[in-house]
């Protein structure tokens, strides 16, 4: 559902009406980031217009979106503090336009603030029930949470805006994660057969792929993650893939799929993880490179909690740390629950040796109420 947030954000209109630095104005310069040629001239455009009219909302929004792709982008959660300082001229909730809040809850939700995003959606859903991409991200964020039943809620708002395929597609995405595998893929193929754009295909087959992964039916999602890329190709879904990849011992492949990508903490972190298991020339550069990123995003604060599922990740498969990896592990749980997040504990659980640990993994799978046959390969 992640990828369904751009895809709503692209096909709906929506009116104008452990925290980063922020700057006290937009103007502000704290320190300079790459980005893009062509990024930085829309930004600089963009940085003009709001200076010159800090309280236009669209403006404000429209920076604060540009700001917060450079941070998905680059894995920089500095610009993401940027796209908070331009929102800033509502310093009050109750004054902030709808747009506006829609985006300050998508980018703390980005910041792993997920129950501060929530209330303000909450707050947004009440007030403007019509606005689809407010349940849609709300229901997202309760997702991740792995608070489903909140999450179902959040879908029915969805079928109340009238965002039809979204609010399927949602609600099917719920039943999926809590192992009602055969009537959510029926939904699923069923709105795979009205009339879809590459991005929205792409979505709902990736969707499907994750699915049939939880579901233990590799050739399926397989089948259904090439499928996806065949339809549009995107950064999520080659890392999902990847990571189904690497599950089954298929290091070559994921490197291959990710080969010539860029190099997002996420990329790095698999071609470093598939490179090192494979030997391959440019693993031992790819350690070195994403051990110092590590390095420098922990010094900024709350950074190590936001950053605990990739840490975790690094500790278990680079550093062979499984004490270590649990540790992260857990505090990651403690943030977000979603499908990997819990697959991640049950594998540093099991490496560790620890029984009590094993049991604690599944005892938090069955409490979210998640269903994954992948699971079962690690008792």
């Amino acid at each position: 559902m992640k990828r369904a947030l751009l895809l709503l954000c692209m096909t709906l209109a929506v009116g104008a009406q452990g925290a980063p630095l922020l700057p006290t104005s937009d103007a502000q310069v704290i320190e300079t980031l790459a980005a893009p040629a062509g990024d930085r001239a829309e930004e600089r455009a963009l940085r003009r217009q709001h200076q010159a009219k800090p309280g236009d909302a669209a403006v404000a929004v429209a920076l604060a979106r540009n700001y917060l792709e450079q941070a998905h982008r680059e894995g920089d959660p500095r610009f993401a503090g940027r796209a908070l300082a331009a929102l800033q001229h509502w310093a009050q909730t109750s004054d902030a336009p709808p747009a506006v809040l829609l985006m300050r809850a998508t980018v703390l939700q980005y910041l792993h603030q997920f129950d501060t995003a929530a209330q303000l959606l909450e707050g947004l859903a009440q007030r403007q029930p019509a606005m689809a991409q407010a349940w849609l991200t709300l229901a997202t964020i309760r997702r991740v949470q792995g608070r489903y039943a909140d999450s179902d809620r959040a879908c029915a708002g969805l079928t109340a805006a009238g965002a039809t395929l979204y609010a399927q597609a949602c609600q099917a995405e719920n039943d999926g994660l809590r192992g009602q595998f055969d009537s959510a893929r029926m939904r699923f193929n069923q709105l795979l057969t009205t009339r879809l754009d590459g991005g929205a295909r792409n979505w709902l087959l990736t969707s499907v792929a994750e699915l049939e992964a939880r579901a233990g039916r590799s050739a399926q999602a397989e089948q259904a993650y090439r499928a996806a890329l065949s339809a549009q190709s995107d950064d999520y879904t080659r890392l999902s893939f990847a990571d189904f990849l690497m599950l089954q011992s298929r290091d070559a492949e994921a490197l291959a799929l990710l080969s010539g990508q860029p190099r997002s903490d996420a990329v790095l972190l698999r071609l470093a993880i598939a490179g090192q298991r494979t030997s391959a020339p440019a693993a031992r550069n790819d350690v070195r490179e994403l051990r110092e990123r590590i390095a420098q995003a922990n010094q900024r604060p709350g950074a190590a909690a936001s950053h605990a599922r990739e840490q975790a990740m690094f500790a278990l498969w680079i550093d062979a740390q499984p004490a270590r990896a649990l540790e992260l592990a857990r505090a990651n749980v403690k943030l977000q629950r979603e499908a990997i997040d819990l697959l991640l504990l049950a594998q540093a659980a099991k490496a560790s040796g620890q029984e009590a640990a094993q049991q604690e993994a599944t005892l938090l799978s069955q409490t979210v109420g998640l269903k994954d046959a992948r699971h079962e390969l690690l008792r």
